[in-house]
C-alpha cells in the first residue's frame, strides 16, 4: 500500500502542486516567526549581556526634585563612597532625558521618544567605556557635545560644526566635538543619543552633583556579589542596587516577554493561513479519491481493506506534506532574513546577531506540515475506504446520501446559530468579557457556515444568472458548473470567506473608530492648532507664555494636568485659560457657564456630576497636590470630553500648589485661521524647537487615526498569506473540474461550443465561485466588525456604526479579479483540449 501511496504522488505531481505550494506557504509562516523572533532575541540578549559585561554592580535612585526636602537622586560623595570600596575600579555617574536634534531642514531626526541626552563620564584615560568615538573626542565643555554616528549622518554634521539640540528647556546650540558608536537601545530602536559633559547633563536634567545611575565596575578577580553587599551598605534603602549579571538576565526575561506578543500574533496568522489550506487540502485530496474511485474499488475487490485504503491516502498525504514542510521551512529561513532586514529599512536597527536556526522551528515545521496535511487528507480518505467496491466500480462520482446532507445541515445550523447568539451576547456585554464571547461565538460562526455553505451555494449562485445571461451558453453552464458538485463548491469558497471575513471584520472595525475619533477631534477641536512635545512628556511655562504673544493669537489655553483629593478620591484636572478655552475647545455646556471659570469656580463633566450629585452650585471640599485644602463651587457641568479631564479649573489656581505645572498640549486660534503664515509664526514663537511639535486639525485627526490605519495595512498584509492559499484552491478546484470534465468539454466542442467560449465558461464558473466565498465572508465579516464595535462604544463618545462601502467594493472586485486570474491556467488547458482524445477519454 505504501508503493501504491509512493506511485500515486507521482502520477498525479501537477494535481498535488497547489496543495504542496498551500502547505508551504503556512509552513513557511510558521518557521519563519519561530526563526525570526529566535534570531531577535538571541541578537538582542547578546546585545544586553555586552552591555553589562564590564559592570560589576549598578545602582540606581528615583529622584523627586518637586520635593526640595527629598534628595533628587544619588550625590556625588555617594558615588565617591561606592568607589573607595574594596575590589572596585571605577564608579561612574549618569544622568540622562529627552534631547533632540534636527537635521538641516528643521525637522526632528528619530521619533521623540527614543531622542535621548546623556553625559560623557571619562575615566582616568580620558575614554568613556560605553562609547567608542569614531571621530573627535567627548564633550569636556558646557557648550560641547557628541553624537551618535547614525544621527550624525542623517544630519549632515560632522566634526566642529554647531548643532541645535532641543531639550525640555529652551534651544541651545553646541558645538559638536565627537562622533561615537553605542549599543544603546534608543539608538538601535532608531532614535538618537546626544552626549553632554557631566556638569552640564547634571544642569540640564536633574541637579548639579547628582546622578539617576551609578555603573561599578570591579577589579580584575573581584566578587561582584562582596561588592554589591558593600555597596548596599552605603546606599541604605535611597537605591535599589544589583549586579551587572541579574540586570542583564532581567533585561533578558523582558526581551523574551516583548517579543512573546509579536511571536504570538505572528503564529496567530500563520494559523489562520494553515486553517485556510486544510480547505485546499482537503478539497484536493476529495478530488484525487473520487478521480481513483474504480482504482481503489478494484483494490478493495482483490483484498484491500477500508483501514488499508484510508492507510494509503494518509501515506500519500504525508509524503506531500513532508515535502512541502521541507521546502516551506527553507522559504522560512529566508522569510525571517526578509523580515530582519525589513525592521532596519524602517528605522528599527536590530543588533548584530547570527541567524538563529533551532531544532524547535524545524521540528514544529515538519509536525505542522505533515500533521495538517495528513488530518485534512483523513476525511477524504475514510470516505473512500467506506464506498463498496460494487458500487464504487459502476460509478465514477458517489452521491451524497439524503441522510447524511440531513445531518450535516442540522448540525450546520445548530453550531452557526450558537455562535451568532455568542456574538450576540458579547456585543452587548461589552468590554472584555464580551469580546471573549465574541471569539468563541466568531469561531462557531465560521465552522457552522462553513458546513453549511454547500446548501447556501445553490440559492446564492442562483442570484447571479441574471448576469451570466448576456454571456450566453458559456454563462449558462458557468452557472451550472458552479452548483453541480456543492461540497466541491463550498470547500473552494470557505478558503476566500475566512479571509474575507478577517479582512472585512478589521476594516468595519478600523471604519468605525477611526469616524468616531474623526468625528471627536473635530467636533470637540475648535482651535487651529494644538502644540504638544514630540517626547511626550509636558510643556512648560515659559513655552504657553512664548505662545500667548505670538503675533495673531486670538486665543491660547493650555490643557494642563493636575489632580485634587476629594474625600478619599482622587480626581483628575485640567488648568484652562477661562475665556479662551471656549474658542479653542467645543465644551458642550449643559448647565451653568464656563464664564465661572474665571471667578474660580469648576466645571465638571455631566457623568462624574452624576454620579456624585453635584448641581450647579453644589461646594467640593478639596484638597490640592500642596496637601493645602480648599473649597471649590462647581460653576458649569459639561459633557464628557476625550481633550479634558472630568474637572476643569483656572490654570492659575492650579499654579498656586504647584510650582512646576505639567502641560500636555496648548490649544491655538490664529486670526484668520490656519495657514503657512500662521504656523510660521507660532514656530517662530516657540524659539524654531524641534521638540515642539505644532499640529493643525488634520495633523490631529492623523495623529488618532493614523495608528489605527497603520494596524489594519498590517494586519491586511499578514492576511495576504491566507488569501494566497485561498486562491490557490481556486486554481486547484478548476483544474481538477476541468480534467474531470474532458469528455463533456470535448462535446462541447464537438457541437459548436468554440475555444474562445470554453475559456469563457470556465473563467466565469471561477469568478462565480470566488464571489460566492466573498459574499459569504462580507457577511460574516460585518457581523462581526458591528459585534466588536459594540464593546468599544462606552469608550468612544461619538461611536457609531461605519460601513465601509468603498472598501466592500473593493474586496468584490478583487474576489473577481482573484476568479479571473486563477482560471487563466485552468482555462486554457481546457480550451486546448483535443475534443476526438477527451470524447475518448474514460
Amino acid at each position: 500500500m505504501f508503493r501504491t501511496a509512493l506511485r500515486n504522488v507521482l502520477a498525479h505531481k501537477a494535481r498535488l502542486l497547489m496543495t504542496v505550494l498551500a502547505v508551504m506557504l503556512g509552513v513557511a509562516f510558521v518557521s519563519g516567526t519561530l526563526v525570526f523572533t529566535d534570531t531577535l532575541s538571541g541578537a538582542f540578549r547578546n546585545q544586553s549581556a555586552k552591555s553589562y559585561d564590564d559592570v560589576a554592580v549598578s545602582v540606581s535612585a528615583a529622584a523627586n526634585q518637586a520635593d526640595p526636602g527629598k534628595t533628587p537622586g544619588l550625590s556625588e560623595q555617594t558615588r565617591q563612597k561606592i568607589a573607595a570600596i574594596d575590589g572596585v575600579a571605577t564608579a561612574t555617574g549618569r544622568v540622562s532625558g529627552f534631547a533632540g536634534v534636527p537635521d538641516k531642514a528643521g525637522k526632528l531626526i528619530g521619533s521623540g521618544w527614543s531622542n535621548k541626552g546623556g553625559n560623557f563620564a571619562p575615566g582616568g584615560n580620558g575614554e568613556d567605556a560605553s562609547y567608542a568615538f569614531t571621530a573627535g573626542t567627548g564633550p569636556v565643555e558646557d557648550d560641547e557635545i557628541a553624537l551618535d554616528k547614525e544621527t550624525a549622518d542623517k544630519g549632515g554634521y560632522q566634526v566642529g560644526d554647531r548643532v541645535r539640540v532641543a531639550t525640555n528647556g529652551p534651544v541651545e546650540t553646541y558645538t559638536l566635538a565627537g562622533v561615537f558608536t553605542t549599543e544603546d537601545g534608543a539608538v538601535n530602536a532608531g532614535g538618537s543619543l546626544v552626549l553632554f559633559d557631566t556638569a552640564k547633563a547634571q544642569k540640564l536634567y536633574l541637579r548639579p552633583g547628582f546622578f539617576y545611575d551609578i555603573t561599578v565596575a570591579g577589579k580584575p578577580g573581584a566578587d561582584d556579589e562582596k561588592i554589591l553587599t558593600a555597596v548596599r551598605k552605603v546606599v541604605g534603602d535611597s537605591a535599589d542596587a544589583q549586579t551587572g549579571q541579574a540586570l542583564a538576565d532581567q533585561q533578558a526575561k523582558d526581551i523574551e516577554s516583548g517579543l512573546g506578543a509579536l511571536n504570538q500574533m505572528l503564529l496567530g496568522f500563520a494559523g489562520i493561513a494553515l486553517f485556510v489550506g486544510v480547505f485546499l487540502i482537503s478539497n484536493t485530496f476529495t478530488m484525487l479519491v473520487a478521480q481513483r474511485t474504480k482504482e481503489l474499488a478494484l483494490m478493495r475487490a482483490v483484498g484491500a481493506s477500508r483501514k488499508q485504503i484510508t492507510r494509503s491516502v494518509l501515506a500519500e498525504a504525508g509524503l506531500v506534506g513532508l515535502v512541502a514542510s521541507v521546502v516551506g521551512f527553507g522559504l522560512g529561513i529566508g522569510l525571517a532574513v526578509a523580515l530582519r532586514a525589513g525592521m532596519n529599512a524602517f528605522g528599527l536597527k536590530v543588533p548584530d546577531g547570527e541567524l538563529v536556526v533551532g531544532t524547535t522551528p524545524l521540528v514544529s515545521a515538519l509536525a505542522v506540515g505533515v500533521l495538517i496535511t495528513m488530518l485534512a487528507a483523513w476525511l477524504p480518505g475514510r470516505r473512500a475506504a467506506k464506498i463498496p467496491p460494487v458500487a464504487a466500480m459502476s460509478s465514477v462520482h458517489a452521491v451524497a446520501t439524503t441522510k447524511s446532507l440531513v445531518v450535516r445541515n442540522t448540525i450546520g445550523a445548530i453550531v452557526t446559530g450558537a455562535g451568532a447568539l455568542a456574538i450576540v451576547l458579547g456585543a452587548g456585554k461589552g468590554g472584555d468579557e464580551g469580546r471573549m464571547l465574541i471569539a468563541g461565538g466568531a469561531f462557531l460562526c465560521l465552522i457552522g457556515v462553513i458546513v453549511l455553505i454547500p446548501l447556501l451555494s445553490r440559492p446564492v449562485i442562483a442570484l447571479t444568472r441574471p448576469v451570466l445571461k448576456p454571456f450566453g451558453v458559456a454563462g449558462s453552464l458557468a452557472g451550472q458548473n458552479a452548483v453541480r458538485n456543492p461540497r466541491r463548491t463550498g470547500a473552494t469558497a470557505s478558503a476566500l470567506a475566512i479571509g474575507l471575513t478577517l479582512v472585512t471584520g478589521l476594516s468595519v472595525l478600523g471604519a468605525t473608530v477611526g469616524s468616531a475619533v474623526d468625528r471627536m477631534t473635530t467636533d470637540q477641536i475648535k482651535a487651529d492648532y494644538m502644540i504638544t512635545m514630540a517626547s511626550g512628556e509636558g510643556l512648560n511655562q515659559a513655552a504657553l507664555d512664548a505662545v500667548e504673544k505670538t503675533p495673531g493669537a486670538t486665543a491660547v489655553s493650555p490643557q494642563q494636568a493636575g489632580w485634587v483629593q476629594l474625600k478619599d478620591d482622587f480626581a483628575s484636572v485640567s488648568g484652562v485659560t477661562p475665556g479662551d478655552v471656549e474658542k479653542v475647545l467645543n465644551l458642550h455646556v449643559v448647565a451653568g457657564s464656563l464664564g465661572s471659570l474665571a471667578d474660580g469656580r469648576v466645571a465638571v463633566a455631566d457623568k462624574t456630576a452624576e454620579n456624585n450629585g453635584w448641581k450647579v452650585g453644589s461646594t467640593l471640599p478639596v484638597e490640592f497636590s500642596d496637601k493645602k485644602k480648599g473649597e471649590l463651587k462647581v460653576g458649569a457641568i459639561f459633557e464628557e470630553s476625550e481633550f479634558v479631564s472630568p474637572l476643569v479649573l483656572d490654570s492659575e489656581i492650579l499654579n498656586r500648589h504647584d510650582p512646576k505645572p505639567y502641560i500636555p498640549q496648548i490649544f491655538v486660534k490664529m486670526d484668520g485661521g490656519p495657514s503657512a503664515a500662521a504656523e510660521k509664526a507660532v514656530v517662530t514663537a516657540l524659539g524654531d524647537n524641534p521638540a515642539m511639535t505644532v499640529m493643525d486639525q488634520k495633523d490631529i485627526r492623523d495623529s488618532f487615526g493614523g495608528v489605527i490605519n497603520m494596524m489594519l495595512n498590517i494586519m491586511y498584509g499578514l492576511l495576504a498569506m491566507a488569501l494566497i492559499i485561498a486562491v490557490l484552491g481556486v486554481v486547484n478546484t478548476l483544474a481538477m473540474s476541468v480534467f474531470e470534465r474532458q469528455q463533456e468539454i470535448g462535446m462541447l466542442r464537438a457541437i459548436g461550443l468554440d475555444r474562445r467560449r470554453v475559456k469563457r465558461m470556465v473563467r466565469l464558473e471561477a469568478v462565480v465561485i470566488s464571489l460566492f466565498g466573498a459574499v459569504v465572508g462580507i457577511g460574516l465579516g460585518s457581523f462581526l466588525g458591528w459585534a466588536i464595535g459594540e464593546t468599544l462604544k462606552n469608550s468612544l463618545p461619538d461611536y457609531a456604526l461605519v460601513l465601509p462601502w468603498d472598501r466592500i467594493a473593493v474586496f468584490l472586485v478583487l474576489a473577481g479579479l482573484v476568479g479571473v486570474l486563477a482560471s487563466l491556467w485552468p482555462a486554457r488547458s481546457a480550451a486546448k483540449l483535443n475534443m476526438l482524445a477527451a470524447i475518448k477519454a474514460e
